[in-house]
């Protein structure tokens, strides 16, 4: 199978990285496949307190499905509805990642693409990047979840404006439709983005896990909240070692050292 996903870890950082170059990255069923056990794995190793998501080279973060496979495995919606499930797993352990993830964008964000960076807490990207939906163009639906992940960062209009037209749109449309959090020449990209996730990940994980869940869970419809859930990780917090530790690095004019118990 063309495409394979490709891991790094780096001190705090567990790197994920989109291997297939000469289809700028886009995203085959194998590689979806591969996500959930990267994922499982990340989430079990201690030591990696935040991931990055990164395309191999620097023409694309992802270009999008691999439409070259859909002849053979999306020619019809039972043949959709399958496919899907069998990479549901992994759009679901990427949505539902305890971890601060970050979506590292340099070049071509496209369709499916977009929806992995969407996926992700936080957004860089670079300066020269693309980004777009051409579902319209290729008689695709989006469905509401997808939509939804759109439109609860962009809004209604400029989720209309991009799914509608299908037309690509570059980095400063990007920022100012509020899809991302950052906006970088090329060269300072991967620096600024290994520096960031090192800041992240010094700090204390119980409170950032508190602190995803009490947004993940805001961000549902009111009758679907959990915010039990979310008060039993605060409490979490402040029966740890580490609310010790932060308060006594502070007293003490240092830095904490957290270990996530």
């Amino acid at each position: 199978m063309p495409g394979r996903m490709l891991t790094e870890k780096d001190g705090a950082i567990g790197w994920m990285i989109f291997d297939h170059p000469e289809r700028r990255n886009a995203v085959t069923q194998g590689m979806w496949l591969q996500i959930g056990g990267i994922l499982e794995d990340f989430g079990k190793d201690e030591a990696i307190r935040v991931v990055v998501l990164k395309g191999a080279g620097d023409k694309a973060f992802v270009s999008g499905a691999d439409i070259s496979q859909f002849g053979q495995q999306r020619r019809n919606a039972a043949e959709v509805a399958e496919s899907n499930r069998l990479t549901d797993a992994a759009r679901k352990a990427l949505e539902t990642f305890p971890k601060p993830t970050i979506a590292m964008i340099q070049g071509y964000c496209l369709g499916g693409g977009l929806a992995i960076a969407l996926m992700c807490d936080l957004r860089f990207a670079s300066e020269d990047s693309t980004f777009g939906i051409p579902a319209a163009r290729l008689g695709v639906g989006y469905g509401a979840q997808s939509v939804g992940m759109l439109q609860a960062l962009v809004g209604p209009a400029y989720t209309r404006e991009i799914l509608f037209t299908g037309r690509r749109f570059n980095g400063d449309e990007a920022m100012r439709m509020g899809l991302l959090n950052r906006l970088l020449p090329g060269a300072e990209l991967a620096p600024y983005v290994q520096d960031y996730a090192a800041m992240i990940g010094a700090n204390a994980p119980l409170t950032i896990r508190a602190a995803k869940l009490a947004s993940t869970e805001l961000l549902k419809a009111e009758t679907e909240r959990d915010l039990a859930v979310v008060q039993r990780a605060v409490e979490v917090c402040f029966n740890s070692a580490d609310y010790h530790e932060g308060r006594t690095a502070f007293m003490e004019k240092r830095p904490p050292s957290f270990t996530g118990r």
